[in-house]
Formats: structure tokens, sequence, C-alpha cells
């Protein structure tokens, strides 16, 4: 599994977790039926607490995205519905917006700055297609 967590992010690395397993969720990665490494075999791999792992976990388990069957392992639900799988891919895409705001004031842009940044984007990007 391909997960990258950035230590110096003031997102904590439970939610980083989470968002990313969801990401792989989203765009197919991970499939129905898929089993997640094992708490401290994920914790090991990308140098965390296993508590981490663990915490992302339950909070999987909880939205009803993955189960924890004891002494089998932790496996992938499956979208219920196309419209579970959207909202993956939306609470992907908002994590994904809010975390270019905020890091582009961060730098110093102002609204209006990133606003103009962003519609000249849009236009190439319409003028594309």
């Amino acid at each position: 599994m391909n997960i990258t967590l950035d230590f110096r992010s003031d997102t904590p690395l439970y939610v980083q977790l989470l968002a990313q397993i969801k990401h792989l969720i989203a765009n197919g990665t991970l499939r129905q039926g898929d089993q997640l490494p094992p708490v401290r075999t994920l914790a090991d791999e990308v140098k965390v607490n296993f508590n981490t792992v663990a915490r992302a976990y339950r909070l999987l388990d909880a939205e009803g995205i993955i189960s924890t069957q004891h002494g089998r392992g932790t496996f992938i639900l499956g979208s219920s519905s196309e419209g579970q799988a959207a909202n993956l891919c939306k609470d992907d895409f908002e994590r994904l917006t809010q975390r270019y705001l905020t890091e582009s004031k961060k730098l110093g842009y102002t609204v209006t700055e990133i606003e103009m940044m962003i519609n000249a984007h849009l236009s190439a990007l319409k003028n594309n297609h």
C-alpha cells in the first residue's frame, strides 16, 4: 500500500492516514474484499506509533468503510452504492482543495491572488477541452 505521511503538516497523522486510505478506495486501488495490513505492520511501514494506525482503522470501521474481523484481519467493505464512492471522491477533492488554499495562504498569497491563479488555470483547462 502506497501511503506517505507528512510529519510537518498541521493535519494529524491519523487523519492523513484515514484520508489516504479513503483516496485509495475512491480511485479503485483498494477494492471491496481487499485486506488491509495489520495495524503494527502498517505502523512500521509508515513509521508511526501503532495507536495512530489503530485510531484511523477504528474511524474507518465506524464509518462502515472497513471491517475488522478478530483473528482474520481488516477488509475493505466496498461501496454500498455509487453514491458512497462519489462521496469518497468528493471528500478527497475537498481535502485537496482545502490543503491547496491553506498552503497558499501560508506562502503569503492574498485571497485575490489565489482566486486569480485558480481562474487562470480554469480558463486554460476549459480551452483544452
